[in-house]
């Protein structure tokens, strides 16, 4: 497998205050890829306003990903939009946004070849190990990861009870890279972390 650099994302869990979210996503910028807007029980103007915040805090509008909300990505300017099964399909927003990186969150292998024969540029899978966010829920494992990443060539990035510790194991699969919450928010030390995270993947 060609080395490569892993892809990091910070997933915003729903829960936290968009403030204290906000200044973290800001201290953590120089060191993820993407920051997502992951906040289904909030409002547009909420969401409107918590991208806001991440500007303020010094995080740039191309590092930024809305989930769901496309006319939120479209009227702040960001970087894209983070679909879920739920959502407007890849090829309707590409047929107004051409220029919006589109994300597809993916929870089976035939979801995964949907999306990119609709058209995402990249998928969200998971959850791949137990999660504190998904408690009860079996996770997808290795295999199924694997499997998914064999079977298109779109990225895949994995979500879901990722740590410094197991992060290596996502890149032997050929995943891009990986997708974070509690690992990173409930850290004592976010930036630490996530320069392990990013030591973790290169071992």
């Amino acid at each position: 497998m060609a080395d490569h650099l892993m892809e990091f994302h910070l997933v915003s869990n729903g829960r936290m205050d968009l403030n204290e979210f906000s200044k973290i996503a800001g201290q953590l910028a120089p060191y993820v890829d993407c920051i997502h807007l992951r906040e289904k029980r909030r409002s547009a103007q909420e969401i409107t306003s918590a991208v806001k915040r991440l500007k303020g805090e010094s995080v740039p509008s191309e590092n930024i990903i809305v989930n769901d909300r496309v006319d939120i990505a479209c009227v702040e300017g960001v970087r894209g939009v983070q679909l879920a099964y739920h959502s407007i399909g890849p090829r309707e927003v590409r047929k107004h946004f051409p220029q919006m990186l589109i994300g597809k969150s993916v929870h089976s292998l035939m979801e995964a070849q949907e999306a990119e024969k609709d058209g995402a540029d990249y998928v969200l899978f998971g959850h791949i190990f137990s999660s504190n966010s998904k408690p009860g829920l079996e996770p997808k494992g290795m295999e199924a990861l694997k499997n998914v990443v064999d079977a298109i060539s779109i990225p895949v990035i994995a979500i879901g009870g990722i740590t410094p510790q197991n992060v290596h194991e996502i890149r032997r699969t050929g995943a891009k890279g990986v997708a974070v919450m509690s690992g990173l928010l409930d850290a004592q030390d976010p930036i630490q972390v996530a320069q392990e995270y990013r030591k973790g993947w290169s071992i």
